[in-house]
């Protein structure tokens, strides 16, 4: 399988790959757009859980062993042929798309194989994201697994026969890292046993993976239902549930008592060296660990000024601590009963935007969009997110809303999250993008976090403009929205390059935002699991709000809010210096 993999990445590319070495060839005699399609083509083959994501068909049987040596190999082969197949081309001969698409890509080889010096693999599976919490999303029968043909079913089985071995090497390689030194931090491994624990089950039929079989298509074949009923009645019972219990039990049992005590990723072996590298990785600039944690102190300290003058407003008599108090606790912020109350409540909020939307968009996705709540398996740790559509309209984006108790639910902050998680925030950008055929492929589904949700973030502060807003504490939900973001630049700089504990970083938190200390305590928790991560939002949004600073001083009369949106969101997801490149040469010719 390796080698026939690698032997068709090898001639694609424009490679001989005689006894596993690879030969150059003029790469620069395929077309650079042909060179590139290739490239999206080959990467879904070491990414099919992508593919199936974006709808393409071919590859929703497949699963591989990502935590395998033998994967990360493939995986460094394929970026370093890239990369040299690329220096073949002379960017200063390319049409202006090609010559992003070439900056994209050189960016991509670098920070990738620059990534792979660290063992990920030794540590795969952590409370926030790991191959078990996604695949739960992708086979519950209503996620992005299709499940409307005999094939799509037998697709399904397949993948998860893949899965099984997936598990049994992702405790071979934690095994490893507990050796090596690589392992999480007690205070995270204590939230993933029960989420293994969750998955058992002595019925099959009440098992999250038995869902395709409850939504099984009326037009089946009676044969095929009763043998697919029974396929994945084994499955679950013979295969599934016995990989969550070996993984719960080795968890509890076994990786539980390696723990370490500390919170940051400098606590393992190369982590200093790997928390710079993923600075760079989620915000794509050359910042440093402490110019980020600086300007997190700043922008604290501006966003507690705001919420001062909202206080004030309301007129609220103590200080601002009491008035997190309030917000959070008020039963007058929490007006729901059921669950589907609190979706509704959201989906209403794209009617009262709409009339704005028109003046300030003229890109708008065709992709249908919907509000859902959060799958009940992850719910109690799951925070609101949007899962992409696909391109061809078949599914449709999501916004996800945990809500584990609709009687607690508080409302405040309830319109700015509508605006990051869906319109305008990643719903527009995201299915514009897919949708934007013009596009090379590979454009048309890349992500990075601090264009995405930096784009996201941005959304936000355009509240009072959509027309929302008009509650003042709606207001104050969008600052302490942004107050989150900024927060995140000082306490994940803190954890991870300045010896900040756990409950340092909690405290910090709230002693500057209004979120319940449950909901700190699973950021906080978010951000030790995932370093990095979290600095994305707030970088990308003060980078866009400058661009677009830069735009309305420089074009005056000329500026156009609309063309700036169009300029912002027309090539896709870009890194930072990318983006500024292209707004800088729309000024430019505006002037």
């Amino acid at each position: 399988m390796r080698t026939l993999l690698m032997l068709l990445l090898a001639a694609v590319l424009g490679f001989q790959c005689r006894q596993n070495s690879p030969q150059k060839a003029d790469a620069a005699a395929t077309p650079m757009k042909d060179f590139i399609e290739q490239f999206y083509r080959d990467r879904l083959a070491l990414n099919p859980l992508e593919a199936t994501t974006q709808g393409v068909e071919g590859y929703n049987d497949q699963l591989p062993i990502t935590v395998s040596e033998d994967y990360r190999r493939q995986v460094h082969e394929f970026y370093t042929r890239t990369k040299t197949a690329l220096a073949q081309y002379n960017p200063e001969q390319l049409d202006a798309t090609d010559r992003i698409s070439y900056d994209i890509l050189q960016w991509e080889c670098d920070i990738e194989l620059a990534g792979q010096k660290f063992p990920d693999n030794y540590m795969s599976i952590n409370q926030f994201w790991s191959l078990p919490l996604t695949l739960g999303q992708y086979g519950s029968g209503s996620g992005t697994q299709p499940f409307k043909t005999v094939t799509d079913y037998d697709n399904w089985l397949k993948r998860l026969q893949a899965f099984t071995v997936w598990t049994d090497s992702a405790i071979v390689y934690t095994r490893k890292g507990m050796n090596a030194g690589y392992v999480l931090p007690k205070s995270l491994i204590v939230k993933v046993i029960p989420q293994f624990k969750e998955l058992l089950v002595s019925d099959p039929t009440k098992s999250l993976y038995y869902g395709p079989i409850q939504v099984m298509p009326a037009d089946f074949p009676a044969a095929e239902k009763t043998r697919l009923t029974a396929a994945y009645t084994k499955m679950i019972a013979e295969q599934l549930t016995p990989a969550f219990q070996k993984l719960a039990d080795f968890f509890e049992k076994e990786y539980l008592p390696k723990g370490r005590s500390t919170s940051g990723i400098s606590d393992v072996p190369g982590g200093r060296e790997r928390y710079d590298h993923l600075i760079k990785y989620w915000t794509t600039t050359e910042m440093s660990a402490d110019e980020i944690f600086n300007l997190g102190q700043q922008e604290v300290a501006r966003i507690r000024t705001e919420m001062e003058k909202v206080k004030a407003q309301v007129g609220f008599k103590g200080d601002l601590k009491a008035f997190f108090d309030y917000v959070r606790s008020d039963k007058k912020f929490m007006p729901f009963q059921k669950p589907e109350e609190v979706t509704a409540w959201y989906a209403s909020l794209e009617m009262v935007m709409k009339p704005q939307l028109n003046k300030m968009f003229d890109l708008t996705p065709k992709s249908k969009f919907e509000v859902r709540r959060t799958e009940a398996f992850r719910e109690a740790s799951a925070s609101a997110e949007y899962s992409q559509g696909t391109p061809d309209g078949s599914r449709p984006g999501v916004f996800y809303v945990p809500v584990p108790d609709a009687t607690t639910y508080n409302v405040v902050g309830g319109e700015s999250l509508f605006l990051h998680e869906a319109i305008p925030g990643h719903h527009y950008q995201i299915s514009l993008q897919q949708e934007n055929t013009a596009l090379p492929s590979f454009r048309r589904f890349l992500w990075y976090g601090a264009y995405g949700e930096g784009w996201a973030l941005y959304t936000e502060s355009l509240g009072r403009e959509l027309g929302l807003y008009t509650d003042p504490y709606q207001y104050f939900g969008m600052l302490s929205s942004e107050m989150h973001r900024a927060i995140r630049l000082v306490v994940d700089v803190g954890l991870h390059t300045k010896g900040w504990t756990r409950e340092q970083a909690i405290q910090f938190s709230k002693d500057n935002e209004a979120d319940s200390e449950e909901s700190i305590i699973a950021e906080i928790e978010r951000y030790m699991a995932i370093p990095g991560q979290a600095l994305s939002y707030k970088i990308g949004q003060l980078k866009i709000l400058e661009l677009r600073s830069k735009a309305e001083k420089a074009l005056g009369d000329k500026f156009d809010l609309k063309e700036f949106h169009n300029q912002v969101l027309d090539a896709g997801c870009l890194p930072l210096k990318v983006l500024e490149a292209k707004i800088d040469r729309w000024i430019a010719g505006k002037r």
